[in-house]
């Protein structure tokens, strides 16, 4: 008899846990299968939170304002002010001539000085005995445009301070047959954070400027909720920056999200003429953000859901997210690169693919010339490693002599 209650009770045990563990399965499916779809599809702030990941920080403790920190010598920190009439009222504001009220958005740059440029103006510099150390083995490049000013420079900066700075670096950016390249960072971190940084060393051993900067809410740039339409913005300010100080060639690098930024940039920038952009970098591109939604490894759980275009993909696009590529790269005629890992899991390889095919059958004929690279998945270059690739300097240094003096 005892035996028989014993018994009884372990199955009435077993009963009440099994029911309780389909309970909870049946509520954990509910919350991350239905309820957050739901929840995404109503809240515009969680669909920026995911695709701007401006909470995703690396490396810790970096000050963006000492770039020789991470490595970066002859280097200058500063911001600009991006008019925007949208922003809060919390955010930077001062008055324009008549008394009213701008507001504007402050976003955080780096210009980083070619290297055969520092080596000319080290001492003025007063560059570390790290960065002399590491200028020792750079040739001397016979550039007449820097000849005939170099005395010129010197005598009017003997020492490059915080007073001067800002007239140094722009002084030398303006200088004739300079290259300049204005790179666009992916969704995550900084301009500050790994590959990034050796993506401008490798453009600076080549001989180029480089600038470089944080969207709104990334880095030290003011922490206002990023938008399509402000990071373009944001991407416009600097190039008119640029622009405005120099007639020199430009050339435009967009990394994953930067590509979106980048072709959305060049589309509304089509009316120039001697100041428009040479040409573009596409490294890691996607089609749009409804297709790159779809085959993002952190969509797997989900794509296969009957509400999923519904819920997730679909939203975006009505909240203004969509960085359509596919659309904007008809609406401008540089040339192209596009840059593309088969093992990029992130931005998958046929997305860059099915853009640059895209791109061969809607622009026009006459238009700059659109090249596509592959890099073999054996090689694990992945999503952000292209930059370690021996054959890019001399790709990118072709890409750029031969359009650096094309306007199309």
């Amino acid at each position: 008899m005892d035996m028989i209650m014993l018994f009884t009770r372990r199955r009435n045990f077993i009963k009440r846990i099994s029911l309780v563990t389909v309970q909870i399965g049946l509520l954990a499916f509910s919350l991350v299968f239905i309820v957050f779809p739901l929840v995404f599809r109503y809240s515009v702030t969680l669909q920026r939170g995911i695709l701007f990941l401006t909470f995703i920080t690396y490396p810790r403790d970096l000050d963006l304002s000492n770039p020789s920190s991470v490595g970066l010598y002859a280097t200058r920190s500063f911001f600009l002010n991006v008019p925007d009439p949208d922003v809060e009222d919390n955010v930077s504001q001062d008055k324009d001539d008549g008394g009213r009220t701008k507001r504007h958005v402050r976003i955080g740059l780096w210009h980083v000085l070619p290297k055969h440029v520092v080596k000319r103006f080290a001492k003025e510099m007063q560059l570390s005995d790290e960065a002399h150390e590491d200028l020792r083995n750079v040739t001397e490049v016979k550039d007449p445009n820097i000849d005939q000013l170099e005395t010129v420079i010197k005598s009017s900066f003997p020492l490059v301070n915080s007073e001067n700075e800002q007239q140094f670096y722009e002084r030398l950016l303006a200088i004739p047959g300079n290259t300049i390249v204005l790179y666009l960072h992916g969704n995550t971190a900084s301009r500050g954070s790994g590959h990034r940084l050796d993506v401008y060393k490798l453009l600076r051993n080549l001989g180029y400027h480089v600038i470089s900067f944080d969207y709104r809410g990334y880095g030290d740039s003011d922490p206002v909720s990023p938008t399509e339409e402000g990071v373009v913005r944001d991407a416009m300010t600097v190039y008119n920056y640029i622009s405005n100080l120099t007639m020199n060639p430009i050339f435009i690098w967009g990394h994953s999200l930067g590509t979106g930024v980048a072709t959305n940039m060049l589309a509304q920038l089509n009316y120039l003429d001697d100041k428009a952009a040479r040409g573009v970098i596409l490294e890691a591109p996607f089609t749009n953000i409804k297709d790159e939604i779809r085959m993002h490894p952190f969509a797997r759980p989900f794509k296969h859901l009957p509400w999923f275009d519904h819920t997730i993909a679909r939203p975006m696009y009505t909240n203004s997210l969509r960085f359509e590529s596919d659309q904007h790269i008809s609406k401008f005629q540089q040339p192209i690169m596009i840059l593309h890992a088969e093992d990029d899991y992130v931005v998958p390889f046929q997305l860059g693919y099915k853009l640059y095919r895209i791109a061969l059958d809607t622009r026009g004929k006459s238009w700059g010339p659109i090249e596509f690279h592959r890099f073999d998945g054996s090689r694990k270059f992945g999503h952000k490693y292209i930059c370690y690739a021996p054959e890019l300097p001399e790709l990118i240094k072709n890409f750029v002599n031969n359009y650096h003096k094309d306007i199309f």
